[in-house]
């Protein structure tokens, strides 16, 4: 972060000191008191469950140096502790990120959207972009009105490309994320079911997505998925210079000859035509080292950005080449002490990351026995049925061994499985993931591959962590 002291920060979000020196330097932000970076601003938030002021204090004692906050804030002495006081700290947080981004830093901002893939797509570019200069981009699924503008103001002077990602939450969401970060460029991986309880259908869906297009500057750069119809229609939504990426013909940058190896880590040749589909054609060879047939569309992705901002194909390639898993429980692929292997893929699940996992489950299982354990997809409104009955079905057209659906919510998931054609107990459903714990400790074999995926208000990634922690069988 570029140093701000509190009467820089206090004009600029028009807020008021409260026991705190208008000197006092704050060089770091952060929300969670058990990460406190010494000198930096703690943001007090109001949740529904917890209230970010009554961890002020032990935020300030573990080093920082300012509290963001509602009210002014007291210490068991009745001494002031030093806060900025605003109306709303989220709202205050992103007014200061604004402004940083607009008065201080130079660097070029990259957005990323969609349904799926935006934090695997995020790390894979930030690993690109390290080849050309030094890059921040948000930590995790740091996406929303908190995280986005705790990764704009980690930025410094010395940044060269800024890569952040957005999560939407429903219509104007990300036209607020994109008043803040003003992009330069703007990358939409696809449109999907994600939120379909949220916003009602994948038109609405779309229409918030097409957000991000709509603000980009005429100069900018809008990177679209060309095997998505929705996402390549937005560049009629926009005025930026549009470059398409994907699998079929007519993208400007592409992926051809993709085959995976026993892990179901893609190799293929990436082709770039960057003076349109007339123009000569570029190639470089990569690998990945990330498990999923998917992970091809989010290299693509990061490649036709890297290389509409002026990268040679061989660098981007590298990077490519270099990104390894960055972001926890995303197919995470670990090897137990037992002799089988878990794949994490427990931080979220919506019907079209599910299908991805299953058949990266089915390409690694070749000749081995396969385990997916499933939790339930949250936030599909009148789909959810129809969706856990189709992911049931889809994982016996895969002949995966064992399906185990965790929870309440996965029971029309075990039936539609049942339908299928399941038969014994290929599919079992089971209460909670204690349950599916005991499942596996009690029958999973060396050779196993099993995969964990739920969305993340599930909690399954308790699964794969005790498999590895105990090693079992």
């Amino acid at each position: 972060m570029i140093p701000l002291d509190a009467a820089r920060i206090a004009e600029v979000v028009d807020g008021r000191l409260a026991g705190a020196a208008a000197g006092t330097v704050v060089s770091g932000v952060c929300f969670d008191s058990r990460a406190v970076i010494p000198g930096s601003l703690f943001v007090a938030i109001e949740g529904a469950r917890s209230d970010g002021h009554d961890y002020v204090a032990p935020a300030l004692a573990a080093g920082a140096t300012l509290a963001l906050v509602s009210r002014p804030l007291e210490d068991a002495s009745g001494a002031p502790l030093p806060c900025l006081v605003v109306a709303d700290p989220v709202v205050a947080l992103g007014t200061l990120a604004g402004w940083v981004r607009r008065e201080l830093l130079s660097c070029t901002v990259v957005a990323i959207t969609g349904s799926s893939g935006k934090t695997s797509t995020k790390d894979l570019l930030g690993t690109v972009l390290d080849q050309a200069g030094p890059t921040v981009r948000a930590h995790a699924s740091f996406n929303t009105e908190v995280g986005l503008p705790v990764t704009i103001l980690s930025a410094d002077e010395t940044t060269k490309y800024l890569v952040l990602e957005m999560g939407m939450r429903g219509p104007g969401h990300l036209a607020y994320l994109c008043g803040v970060a003003r992009p330069d460029a703007g990358v939409v991986i696809n449109v999907g079911s994600a939120h379909l309880g949220v916003v009602g259908s994948r038109e609405a869906i779309a229409d918030a997505k097409a957000e991000l297009v709509e603000s980009l500057p005429a100069e900018g750069l809008a990177v679209l998925n060309a095997d998505d119809a929705t996402v390549a229609a937005m560049a009629a939504r926009t005025e930026a210079h549009v470059v398409m990426f994907g699998e079929s013909e007519h993208a400007d940058v592409r992926a051809v000859d993709v085959q995976l190896d026993d892990l179901a880590r893609p190799s293929f040749t990436l082709l770039h035509r960057a003076d349109g589909l007339s123009g000569p054609v570029v190639s470089a060879p990569v690998s990945l080292r990330l498990s999923g047939e998917h992970f091809v569309s989010n290299a693509l992705a990061a490649a036709a950005t890297g290389l509409a901002l002026g990268m040679p194909i061989g660098l981007v390639a590298k990077g490519l080449e270099q990104a390894a898993p960055a972001s926890k429980w995303r197919m995470e692929v670990s090897h137990a002490a037992g002799g089988f292997t878990v794949v994490n893929d427990a931080f979220n699940a919506n019907p079209e990351s599910m299908r991805a996992a299953l058949k990266t489950l089915a390409a690694m299982g070749r000749g081995r026995r396969t385990w997916a354990v499933l939790g339930e997809m949250r936030e599909l409104g009148d789909d959810a049925v129809s969706e856990h009955d189709a992911i049931g079905r889809l994982a016996v057209r895969l002949d995966i061994s064992r399906l185990v659906c965790v929870g309440e919510g996965t029971r029309v998931m075990h039936l539609g499985a049942s339908n299928e054609g399941s038969w014994g107990d290929e599919s079992v459903h089971v209460a909670d993931a204690d349950a599916a714990v005991a499942l596996l400790r009690a029958e999973v074999a060396p050779g196993d591959v099993v995969l964990v995926k739920a969305s993340r208000s599930i909690g399954l990634e308790r699964v794969a962590e005790a498999l590895l922690a105990d090693g079992a069988p």
